[in-house]
């Protein structure tokens, strides 16, 4: 139930903001963040060329708007996909016609093939079950691959363990600090190469993971 909240409240959000905006200014806007972002990155992990990625649980705007002008098979999945599709007028997927998209969720996912990087940003905690996430990810991960992560990680114990008993954070059903995130990645057999604070706040402070897989 927590979960079925937490997309619908997900889907009204990306509704309400994107009303009003430019769409060719957000998106050229989300194109500098994720640039950005994997340039601040490069020293530790650089998108490789003609490769398999995946973007999990990638949102109308995730980092699969830049992965797709790279020399890559690109794969993207969501499971609001369709709604994002059907209800929010930014977002078609005939304009990235590099990228294979799927209505799925991070649970379920399933490659033919093992993906050498995966992308899963600022998606980890909105899904139903966080460890059989974690685990089905690094499943679809080649030995040797990289995954990386990016995640609102709690600052305080009492608010975290708050947020778990009251709706405090209606969007995200899962609430934990940066050791018990890093131990998701480490328990199933990945080695964090790379970590760093990406933004910080009260309550969560924002981090990027890269992790490879042994």
């Amino acid at each position: 139930m927590k979960w079925k909240v937490a997309q619908w409240a997900e889907l009204r959000w990306w509704k309400n903001y994107l009303q009003g905006k430019n769409k060719k200014e957000y998106y050229e806007w989300k194109s500098n963040y994720w640039n950005d972002l994997l340039t601040r990155i490069k020293p530790h992990f650089q998108v490789p060329e003609n490769k398999l990625l995946v973007d999990a649980g990638c949102g109308p705007a995730g980092i699969f708007i830049v992965l797709n002008e790279t020399k890559n098979k690109t794969v993207a999945f969501d499971p609001l996909l369709d709604n994002y599709q059907d209800k929010l007028a930014f977002f078609e997927i005939e304009e990235y016609s590099n990228t294979r998209f799927e209505n799925c969720g991070i649970e379920n996912f399933e490659l033919k093939e093992k993906a050498d990087v995966i992308f899963c940003m600022n998606a980890i905690n909105h899904v139903s079950d966080i460890h059989l996430s974690y685990r089905n990810l690094i499943q679809q991960l080649k030995p040797g691959g990289t995954i990386v992560v990016t995640i609102d990680a709690h600052n305080h114990s009492f608010f975290k363990h708050t947020f778990r008993k009251l709706p405090g954070d209606i969007l995200h059903p899962h609430q934990y600090d940066l050791k018990e995130y890093e131990d998701f990645l480490t328990g199933n057999g990945c080695q964090i190469v790379h970590e760093e604070r990406i933004k910080k706040e009260f309550f969560f402070d924002h981090y990027l993971t890269v992790a490879k897989k042994h």
